[in-house]
């Protein structure tokens, strides 16, 4: 009996032995694959052992032990954060290489238009521009300082105004040389340019689209360098306790089992991430709304606000409107003196001296469409523009589709040959939905819809205000607030703008300004419509030519 029973006993035992035996080599490859993520290789059991130890993993047969997975949850950690990381780098990068392209294109418009301007005035008039340049260097500093910081550094506006009525100032003496003018006779003149409007209609038209184009490119700029920054902010949320848990079970628990090649079933992923990135999802609404409104400003940026189509010819603009006011200086002379009073005839001087005999032989050169300003982004606006709507249209859904963006390729298994959260099987329970609210259920990961995250619901905010901001400059309308302005109710303010709106932007529409004090002895005469034959541009110019600055006209580049 004593011989039967140990022989049983034997045969028990080598039974179990070779039941065993295949467990204990599996840990041979967990040994190799947890020394590959940097660990100590003798962390790794030599045989299986039994898992009643483990916090996270199955507690049956395993090849980990508790300091292994706490070492495997770190790293899980990692693993989560690694792709999630690397998609918002690519997506900051991209636009931080497009706000560089836009903001150096910008600027260096307004450069090559104040180059171009400047080297022409100074071949064609040499001293005698130079004399008064400082006026024109003002006006392009001004504009660069608007579009640096826009109405709370330079009311726009104003500042145009300014401009008009120093060169009319400038100009009005040229024509008059023959007389003397005080201080307060040249105030009443420039108190009336827009009632004289002897520039014609440019000074007016100029403002609308230098408005319009400046308001664009500023809030598209703006649009552009928010979208790093937010991206930034919230990739680097942390994940919570119970979202590394979820990832260290999806990831590493294969290897306790020793199944170090078994990778996470797809919508077993899906449904970890959407719960790990349940807030992240909660942006895309806000982010979308966002990203349609920098779109639809983009066709703006194409179209009727387009600031190369404003710059590149603004000298010529400016020489049109010298050109009304060397055509019509009789007449504006004429209203100027029924107006402010008769000035004294200047001394050593002849009140009928001629304008010939007043200045130099300059000559009008004509502008070639032709020749455009090169920046050193080497493109075109619409160039630009073209390749950023196409980043925008991409970047659309970016936080509600970042899990199955994560959970693809190489990182999941297809089929039922996959790791379900317990063991090598289908995965049956249902995906949810994106956002928090959708998570009450999840059936992997535990997360508490009652907190939203701090650090995202204030991106939330930031892109809602944002995208009120490129709505107004739609509009026309600068509604920015300058950095270090108190903005307590988050709302912004607004500064300036066009007033236009939408579909009427696309055509010229005047809109009117406050109105300046009238001088009652101001007599506005109607236009002359009996006078001689309105003359051409270029005759105007040749027999005008002896107006020194004021014969400043279009040129080629």
């Amino acid at each position: 009996m004593m011989f039967v029973f140990s022989t049983v006993y034997t045969l028990a035992v080598l039974f179990l032995s070779t039941k065993a035996e295949p467990k204990s080599k599996s840990c041979i490859e967990v040994r190799a694959a947890y020394s590959s993520k940097g660990f100590n290789v003798n962390d790794v059991p030599n045989k299986g052992v039994h898992g009643a130890h483990l916090k996270v993993c199955p507690q049956g047969y395993s090849c980990c032990t508790l300091e292994m997975e706490e070492k495997l949850s770190q790293q899980s950690h990692s693993d989560l954060k690694a792709p999630v990381s690397q998609l918002s780098y690519n997506l900051q990068s991209t636009f931080k290489q497009r706000h560089s392209h836009f903001d150096q294109f910008f600027r260096e418009l307004l450069d090559n238009a104040e180059r171009s301007l400047n080297d022409m005035f100074v071949r064609t008039y040499g001293l005698m521009y130079v004399q008064n340049a400082e006026l024109f260097k003002h006006f392009f500093q001004e504009l660069k300082r608007y579009y640096m910081s826009g109405s709370g550094a330079v009311n726009l506006d104003s500042m145009l105004s300014e401009f008009w009525e120093d060169l009319l100032e400038r100009m009005f003496r040229l024509v008059n040389v023959q007389y003397e003018f005080s201080d307060a006779y040249m105030e009443c003149v420039s108190r009336h340019t827009e009632q004289l409007k002897p520039f014609g209609d440019v000074p007016r038209k100029l403002r609308l689209q230098l408005t319009r184009a400046f308001v664009a490119a500023r809030a598209f700029t703006r649009g552009l360098a928010l979208i790093p920054d937010v991206v930034s902010k919230v990739s680097t949320v942390s994940a919570s306790p119970s979202c590394v848990r979820a990832a260290m079970k999806m990831m590493y628990c294969p290897y306790c089992s020793g199944q170090v090649a078994l990778k996470p079933c797809q919508n077993y992923c899906i449904n970890v991430m959407r719960g790990c990135l349940a807030n992240q999802a909660d942006l895309d609404t806000e982010w979308n709304n966002f990203l349609d409104a920098m779109l639809s400003l983009a066709e703006r940026l194409e179209g009727p606000f387009n600031f190369e189509s404003v710059m590149d010819p603004i000298d010529v603009k400016i020489s049109e409107a010298i050109m009304n006011m060397q055509e019509n200086s009789m007449q504006v002379s004429q209203k100027v003196f029924q107006g402010c009073g008769q000035p004294k005839p200047g001394k050593g001087t002849r009140s009928g001296r001629s304008v010939k005999e007043t200045g130099f032989t300059g000559r009008f050169r004509p502008y070639s469409p032709d020749a455009r300003p090169t920046t050193a982004a080497g493109t075109s606006l619409d160039r630009l523009t073209t390749d950023v709507k196409k980043k925008l249209k991409n970047a659309k859904k970016f936080w509600s589709t970042l899990p199955e963006t994560v959970c693809a390729g190489e990182r999941i298994a297809g089929g039922d040959d996959c790791w379900n959260g317990t063991a090598k099987s289908r995965y049956e329970s249902v995906v949810m939905g994106s956002g928090l609210a959708n998570q009450v259920s999840n059936p992997d990961v535990e997360v508490d819809i009652t907190k939203p995250d701090g650090v995202i619901r204030s991106q939330i905010a930031a892109l809602k205000e944002v995208t009120g901001w490129l709505k107004a400059a739609h509009s026309g309308n600068e509604i920015f607030v300058d950095p270090g302005e108190d903005d307590e109710d988050g709302s912004g303010r607004e500064e300036s703008g066009s007033g236009c709106d939408s579909p009427s932007c696309d055509q010229d529409i005047y809109f009117s300004t406050p109105p300046t004090h009238v001088n009652p002895r101001l007599v506005v005469f109607p236009k002359d419509t009996a006078g001689g034959a309105r003359v051409t541009r270029g005759s105007a110019a040749l027999a005008l030519c002896g107006l020194t600055l004021a014969l400043l006209a279009p040129h080629w580049r």
